[in-house]
Formats: C-alpha cells, sequence, structure tokens
C-alpha cells in the first residue's frame, strides 16, 4: 500500500505537476467507473481536492495513491448515479466522447471505453466495476485494489474472477478491425440515407439492438428495439435520417469508428456502433443534449 501522512501539505507545483502527470489516466478510470465525463470531471476535482492535503514525502506510489482516491470517490458518486439512472427518462447511455487516434490503437482500452463494453459494465456492482476496471484494464495489483475498495485481497481476487466471467460471457464475440469496423459504418450509412430495407438487413445482424437515449429532452425510441426486422424498419422509415441542414459524418467516439449527426453547428445525435463478425449487433444512439457536450472536442485517454 502507497504510505501517506496527511501532515504538512506538499509543495503546490510539485503536487499539481503530479497530478497533471496522471489526469488523463485518472479521468480514464473514473470514467470507465461511471459511464459519464461530467461526474468523471467531479471524481477528479474531488480526488485535487485530496491531494493537495497530502504530504508527497509520505507517498512511496503516487500513481497508486491517485488512483486510490480517483477509486474511492468514484464508488460514492456511483451510489449517487445509480439513483439518477432510476429516474431518467427512457434508455440510459453512456456519455460518448470524441478520441484521439492513440486510443484506437490501443486494442485494450479501445474495447474498455467502447460503448458496448460501457454497458456490460453497467451489468456489474459497483464493487465488481472498479475492480475489474482496475485490474483488467489498468493491471493494478490486488493489494492496491483492496485498498482502494474496502476489501482484503483474498476477497479481491474472487470478486475479479467473478467479474470476468461476467463480462467475459457479454463481450463482443468477434471484434471488427478498424478496416471491418469503418467498412461496415459506411454501408450502414448508405444504407440508412436511402432508405434501402433489404441493404440494411444485409449489414444488421439477426439479433442487433437498437437503443436511443434522448433523456427525456429530445425524442428517442423509449425502448431497446430487438431484431434486424424491426430495427431495419425503423431506420428505414427514416429514425437518423440526414436533414436537408444536416450531415452525418464519420467520427471516433470511445476508440472506435461511429457517426455524429449535425444538424447545422449543432450535435443532434451520436450513432455508436457495434459490430461483430462484419454485422452490426448493436446501435447506440445519444441524442440527450447534455451527454454531447465532448463531441466537439478530442478527449485523451490513457492507462
Amino acid at each position: 500500500m502507497a504510505g501517506i501522512s496527511h501532515s504538512p501539505a506538499p509543495d503546490s507545483d510539485t503536487a499539481t505537476e503530479v497530478f497533471v502527470a496522471y489526469r488523463n489516466l485518472l479521468f480514464t478510470v473514473a470514467y470507465e467507473m461511471l459511464g459519464s465525463a461530467a461526474d468523471a470531471e467531479d471524481v477528479l476535482q474531488e480526488t485535487w481536492l485530496k491531494w493537495t492535503g497530502v504530504d508527497l514525502a509520505q507517498v512511496r506510489d503516487r500513481r497508486a495513491y491517485l488512483v486510490r482516491i480517483t477509486t474511492r470517490q468514484a464508488l460514492t458518486r456511483m451510489r449517487t448515479l445509480g439513483r439518477r439512472k432510476e429516474s431518467y427518462v427512457g434508455a440510459w447511455l453512456p456519455e460518448p466522447l470524441t478520441t484521439v487516434a492513440d486510443v484506437a490503437e490501443d486494442v485494450e482500452l479501445a474495447e474498455s471505453v467502447s460503448m458496448a463494453m460501457l454497458l456490460v459494465l453497467e451489468t456489474l456492482s459497483p464493487t465488481e466495476r472498479a475492480v475489474f476496471v482496475l485490474r483488467d484494464v489498468f493491471a493494478v495489483d490486488y493489494e492496491e485494489i483492496a485498498d482502494a475498495v474496502g476489501k482484503s485481497a483474498a476477497a479481491v481476487r474472487q470478486i475479479a474472477h467473478r467479474a470476468r466471467g461476467h463480462v467475459s460471457a457479454r463481450r463482443p464475440r468477434g471484434p471488427a478491425s478498424p478496416d471491418e469496423a469503418r467498412r461496415a459504418l459506411e454501408a450502414f450509412r448508405r444504407a440508412v440515407d436511402t432508405g434501402d430495407l433489404q441493404s440494411l438487413l444485409d449489414i444488421l445482424a439477426p439479433d442487433v439492438v437498437l437503443i436511443g437515449d434522448g433523456g427525456g429532452q429530445a425524442q428517442a425510441v423509449p425502448n431497446p428495439v430487438v431484431g434486424a426486422a424491426k430495427v431495419g424498419r425503423l431506420l428505414a422509415a427514416g429514425a437518423w435520417r440526414v436533414p436537408e441542414i444536416g450531415t452525418l459524418a464519420p467520427a471516433s467516439v470511445n476508440g472506435h469508428p461511429a457517426l455524429v449527426l449535425w444538424r447545422g453547428d449543432e450535435v443532434d445525435t451520436v450513432v455508436a456502433v457495434r459490430i461483430d463478425d462484419g454485422l452490426v449487433t448493436g446501435l447506440y444512439g445519444v441524442r440527450n443534449p447534455e451527454k454531447l457536450s465532448r463531441i466537439r472536442s478530442e478527449t485523451v485517454l490513457s492507462r
């Protein structure tokens, strides 16, 4: 465990330099635990405030200690977020991020922050999610995780095993390469533009799921739509059709190819896609304007 003393505060310049050096990592940890960039930023603010009261001379592993603070703050926030989701209007989707090219190049990181994986992580308990993220994504030692989540190392190993099995049963079956994903996405875009039902059916998997998130502030399908026939008919009927004043542009969202529907200068919808074995198995349309602020600029994620 990282030794610590709360006696004199560290030199502010040094504290700032250390925090800035690990900021992208800490944001990524918080975002993967919460699925919300806004809440992750709040967690980082809380982490910073606690960090400024620490004596750096007593900290043996600064990265580990900062991750520990961030994890504890994120776990606390997850309880509030859980209550907020219970009263959320319609389906809830993670907040999409426009990511830099480096994220896609780190295959494991890109998978861990994909919309599909973040939805899988939503099915875990808060402690399971924290343990899985810290161990399987960031390779944090079991002892450090135990200190962060308030469990014994032996208990953390059991939690990690359980969470890993749960995630493995639900993760993408045959993740597409970036080129495969772009080709499938372009075929999907053309089919949506033309409203050609057969072209849509050719690219949709039989068990495809479409989820829309309007948050009560924008129109979206109220419940998930399952099956190629139902999803195809909905899309052919004009869902996500580009308006005269709009454009449907490719983007890198959460480390994967996606589409962004722009109406003039405003982001209308972010469409993230899950592709397995060359077919679209998941369509995630985020329309809640409160979740679209980060699409205009790139977010740096790191491990």
